[in-house]
């Protein structure tokens, strides 16, 4: 199997909170995996630890070969930047910068220069069907708009993964439905993966194959 990443029994602790227990998780190139539990059940704090934001406490995660905690920051920043991208439910996207300029940012952060980054970020909006809004601030945007550029954004620069922390949490059900079907149709053109955790389960039915956690623990994967 091509595996992008992998967990091997990760754990993280928050003091003497256990919010991840013996985590085992693969994701092949191009799947789409989502990982199911209510709130508190620790699918966020894993999710940050195979993204490389939060180091595990035991274990380790491994992407295209490399431990990430044997990364320097310097090179784990620049690998989330360049071969990763992040949806969140609120899209944290900035409000002082257009739809356009949110959306290009990783490019300009990776050194490609303004027009061109511009241009790549026009043709992911197209697709999303946002491309009249190049000029909007995003303060001026719905909640499905806004959620559409922050899905343009993390997948502009075609990242090897995209992690998703309940990407349509804070829409209603007609976008919510709407905006995952996108994303997941241009990740599966792109042939990026993507790891969502949801508590929906109508959201983990799109994915390829599905984990549930509860209390810390994720069950065995089941394909979909």
């Amino acid at each position: 199997m091509d595996f992008i990443l992998r967990a091997e029994s990760v754990g993280l602790s928050y003091g003497t909170e256990q919010a991840v227990q013996n985590a085992d998780l693969t994701l092949k190139r191009g799947e789409v995996a989502a990982i199911m539990g209510s709130s508190g059940s620790g699918k966020s704090s894993l999710l940050y630890c195979l993204a490389g934001i939060l180091p595990p406490t035991t274990g380790t995660v491994i992407f295209d070969g490399v431990e990430l905690s044997q990364l320097p920051d310097g090179e784990l920043s620049a690998l989330r930047r360049t071969r990763l991208g992040f949806v969140f439910q609120y899209g944290e996207l900035l409000p002082e910068l257009t739809v356009e300029e949110n959306t290009a940012l990783p490019l300009r952060l990776a050194g490609i220069s303004k027009t061109h980054a511009h241009a790549m970020a026009g043709q992911v909006l197209g697709r999303l069907g946002i491309g009249d809004l190049l000029r909007r601030r995003t303060s001026k945007l719905s909640g499905g708009q806004s959620q559409r550029v922050a899905v343009a954004r993390a997948l502009v620069h075609r990242p090897d993964v995209v992690f998703a922390d309940e990407p349509t949490g804070a829409l209603d059900s007609a976008n919510a439905s709407a905006v995952l079907e996108e994303f997941l149709q241009l990740a599966r053109r792109q042939k990026t993966a993507v790891v969502i955790v949801t508590h929906d389960a109508d959201v983990a039915a799109k994915a390829d194959t599905r984990y549930t956690m509860s209390d810390g623990v994720l069950a065995q994967r089941v394909a979909v």
